[in-house]
């Protein structure tokens, strides 16, 4: 009996310095999987916003997303492209000459066939010198669904999630892309015909055609692209509504902002993050989503 007695008292001895321990040192919470976005695919290693590039991102296990930006052709196709132009850094000529600065050839005035015959990989970027040099094109956005999906197969990973930049601006109307309504409309027939909604969001500094895809196809998630040092709440008050992801120039983050955007439910993913430092810290800071140039950086961080 005085046996029994002495091992139940050690028993709740236990179980009381249990409690004891775990309220001085309480398991973390499990943060949430950081959204890993390839910027242009894999800018730092090859041709950006080439079929390549998303190929490249795949190679990372960690890449949630693949972030990419559209031009629209003279023959109204989407085009993946940064610059509604060639770049003359980066791209020559269909003759293969090269570009001058001034030459600023509008992808809107020429059809995907004339546009396919410009090389923009061969030149290599002077700013991304890890850079994989290749011959490669502007690519069509339904050819890098096709080729990202048929890798997706290979590799045995269901999904992935495509973050679409819109590129308008006011003074580009017309010149360089049509109206955002316009624009927004073909991007929209394309993603809802040819790809799962879940797996999109529609990125834009432009607010205009943040408002209408709001107003016109609310399904859509919006992420705003931000890249002034405004304070948070008069960037929403422009827009007019609150997006469901604000992406910000990262160097304009703080953690006090962050905090203000999670408590209005909005998710926080910084742009362009390419320095494995300000990585840490904008984790340690509890952003939902890093988009990086260097998606290799990032995984050996996360992982």
């Amino acid at each position: 009996m005085i046996d029994y007695k002495l091992g139940f008292l050690c028993f709740l001895i236990l179980i009381f310095s249990s409690c004891q321990n775990n309220k001085q040192n309480p398991k973390e919470i499990p943060k949430a999987v950081i959204d890993l976005q390839g910027h242009r695919g894999t800018r730092g290693l090859m041709p950006e916003n080439t079929i390549p590039a998303f190929l490249k991102a795949l190679d990372y296990d960690k890449v949630t997303t693949l972030e990419l930006d559209l031009a629209v052709t003279k023959n109204k196709k989407l085009v993946v492209s940064h610059e509604p132009w060639f770049n003359h850094l980066i791209c020559t000529d269909s003759l293969g000459e090269a570009i001058t600065e001034e030459n600023k050839t509008s992808v809107y005035q020429l059809t995907y066939e004339q546009i396919a015959k410009y090389d923009c990989g061969s030149l290599g970027n002077p700013r991304f010198p890890e850079q994989m040099k290749q011959a490669t094109v502007k690519p069509l956005l339904s050819a890098v669904i096709k080729e990202v999906e048929k890798k997706l197969d290979q590799k045995g990973k269901a999904s992935i999630n495509y973050n679409i930049e819109i590129k308008s601006l006011p003074e580009g109307d017309n010149i360089y892309h049509p109206i955002p309504a316009e624009f927004s409309d073909i991007v929209y027939k394309f993603i809802s015909e040819e790809m799962n909604l879940n797996q999109v969001t529609i990125q834009s500094f432009d607010f205009r055609v943040l408002k209408y895809f709001h107003k016109t196809y609310p399904k859509v998630r919006l992420v705003a692209l931000i890249e002034n040092n405004k304070a948070v709440a008069d960037n929403l008050t422009e827009l007019g509504f609150s997006p469901e992801v604000y992406s910000p120039y990262y160097p304009t983050l703080t953690k006090a902002r962050i905090q203000e955007l999670h408590d209005k439910e909005i998710k926080v993913i910084p742009w362009t993050v390419n320095d494995t430092t300000q990585m840490k810290k904008l984790i340690d800071w509890e952003i939902d989503g890093i988009i990086s140039d260097y998606p290799n950086l990032a995984q050996k961080i996360l992982e």
